[in-house]
């Protein structure tokens, strides 16, 4: 219950969500559109759908195919109906209408028909029912009058049946079905598109109106493919997603550490851009084996090439792809950009990453896209791509070929819907091309600004801190010539302290020569000074002694 209104479910991918629950109950619902767009696969899904998902008994009621063509039609899509005949659940009538044999008399009218249907409900106790087509239904009428009362008749009786109904119409000149009057008496009408624009076919449908509730009212983009009929309501994304505080390794040790706690917030948009050979895809491929390595899923969207080339590439830098292949945790799907229209790329993408559910999924290029549409549609289709991502905190790598006159800018104008911007350039200084990263943002994260060396090396990248002289960043043999160059100068000054340290050690060591010959001396000079003191000392003692002596010798 939705809106005040009851609907089943048709169990069509995508559709259900788009029109909050799906057709009106016990009313009609009118399906149109040219020949080829799948109007009785529509109608086809939604009466096994409810049969299979609801327990809904249906009857398929055909003006045109007999049953056992409409059997064969639907097996290709794993649509068992003759077990769903053989229960009791289906029951597909045949009603062939030939103008030719019907004569108008008097007030003719479709009771007979009502009778046969009637019969075939209380069978089975059909609760949904297809009618297809309506104009083979109605192509014995020729009075205008008898054919719309008729067909406001049959509407009406569906209704009173309480049947939720589906019925299918060719689209007319002007008018969405041939009479121009169903889409009026219908509750609610689709219609289903298949165009053509250079050279590339397109599906999409449109819910022209849905009595009672609110519906989306753009074109969407459906697939009919081995999988059933299934509808992508990406326009109705919004910017309401949640932001995650976890951090993913980008699977370079070096680029991680150029961010202030290490790694981009999950469910981020992570652009890389640069020119042909520059390493995008290698970088890219880093993030995918990172997040296989951490116990999650990665999905690889390749333009340009195929799975076994992109896993043999990549094993020259030491990472093996093919081994998370093999495990089901990187699931690897390659197209070319015009085997598809824009929206139909956009539909198929959409789908594989709901089913696949990886938290990791990869574009590599989508600037392969830029010359197969208008610039304009291009940003529209991967504006939704890095909405629905968001939506579901994925983390979205989308790899970008930029030209060395713009490489500040993409042609999709992408860069200002992305949360982390990597520019990788190829840089020729004296005859050779060198790598260069830069890191240009990533939103709420810390980050160096530092231009950085990019090497591809068997045992996998590695980002080099340049070196840095008068002003310049030296990257390459450039600076590998420079760091020689500093490490001999550096070498010559080890010597040259050197030399000074001995010099000095030699002017100590004769310093100390000299100071213990002249502490010598000075004892010497000591010593003598204090015999000559001892010797006067001893002359006076004697010449008192001898003084005294003589005045004896006096005495007497």
């Amino acid at each position: 219950m939705a809106d005040g209104i009851s609907k089943s479910r048709t169990g069509i991918e995508g559709f259900d969500e788009l029109t909050l629950g799906g057709v009106p109950t016990g009313r009609p619902t009118l399906v149109c559109g040219s020949a080829g767009c799948g109007k009785t696969l529509f109608g086809s899904t939604f009466l096994v759908n409810g049969i299979r998902q609801e327990g809904e008994p249906g009857i398929f009621v055909s003006f045109e195919e007999r049953p056992s063509d409409i059997a064969a039609n639907v097996a290709s899509l794993g649509f068992a109906v003759d077990d769903m005949v053989a229960d009791g659940k289906l029951l597909i009538e045949h009603i062939a209408i030939d103008a030719s044999e019907v004569a108008e008399i008097g007030d003719y009218d479709l009771e007979g028909l009502f009778l046969r249907l009637e019969l075939a409900i209380d069978e089975i106790g059909a609760k949904r029912i297809v009618l297809d087509t309506i104009e083979s239904l109605f192509s014995a009428f020729s009075n205008p009058a008898i054919l719309r009362a008729e067909i406001r008749r049959l509407f009406d009786w569906l209704k009173d049946k309480g049947l939720t109904a589906v019925i299918t119409g060719e689209r007319g000149d002007g008018t969405l079905t041939r009479q121009g009057l169903e889409e009026y008496v219908s509750d609610c009408v689709i219609l289903l598109d298949h165009r053509v624009h250079n050279q590339v076919s397109t599906r999409r449908l449109r819910i022209v109106k849905y009595r009672g509730t609110a519906h989306g009212t753009n074109e969407y983009p459906f697939l009919i493919d081995e999988d059933g009929f299934s509808v992508l309501p990406v326009s109705a994304l919004g910017l309401d997603h949640r932001v995650s505080q976890e951090r993913i390794a980008s699977g370079v040790a070096d680029l991680d550490g150029m961010l202030s706690g290490g790694g981009f917030y999950r469910g981020s948009s992570i652009l890389l851009s640069g020119v042909a050979g520059a390493g995008k895809s290698s970088l890219a491929a880093c993030f995918a084996d990172a997040a296989c390595q951490a116990g999650e899923r990665a999905l690889y969207l390749s333009f340009e090439e195929s799975e076994q080339q992109t896993v043999r590439n990549m094993r020259s830098i030491g990472i093996d792809l093919q081994r998370w292949v093999d495990a089901g945790a990187l699931k690897h799907i390659a197209a070319r950009p015009t085997f598809y229209s824009l929206e139909m790329h956009l539909a198929v993408m959409l789908r594989e990453v709901t089913r696949f559910s990886p938290t990791l999924v990869v574009l590599d290029p989508i600037s392969a896209f830029v010359g197969s549409g208008d610039p304009m549609e291009v940003q529209a289709m991967l504006l939704r791509i890095v909405d629905f991502l968001k939506a579901k905190g994925i983390t979205g790598v989308f790899t970008h070929l930029a030209h060395v006159s713009d490489a500040l800018e993409t042609e999709a104008g992408l860069s200002s819907l992305m949360d982390a911007w990597i520019l990788l350039l190829n840089r020729e200084t004296n005859g050779e091309f060198n790598r260069e990263l830069y890191l240009l943002k990533a939103r709420g994260i810390s980050h160096s600004n530092q231009v950085r060396e990019f090497v591809m090396t068997s045992g996998g990248i590695r980002l080099i801190e340049p070196y840095i002289g008068d002003g310049v960043a030296l990257t390459g043999a450039s600076r590998r010539a420079q760091e020689a160059r500093s490490r001999r100068e550096e070498t010559r000054r080890r010597q040259e302290a050197e030399q000074q340290r001995e010099l000095s050690r030699q002017r100590r060591r004769r310093t100390l020569a000299e100071i213990e010959m002249l502490q010598a001396d000075l004892a010497a000079e000591e010593a003598e000074i204090a015999r000559l003191s001892q010797e006067e000392s001893d002359y006076r003692r004697q010449a008192v002694d001898d003084a005294a002596a003589m005045a004896r010798a006096r005495r007497l």
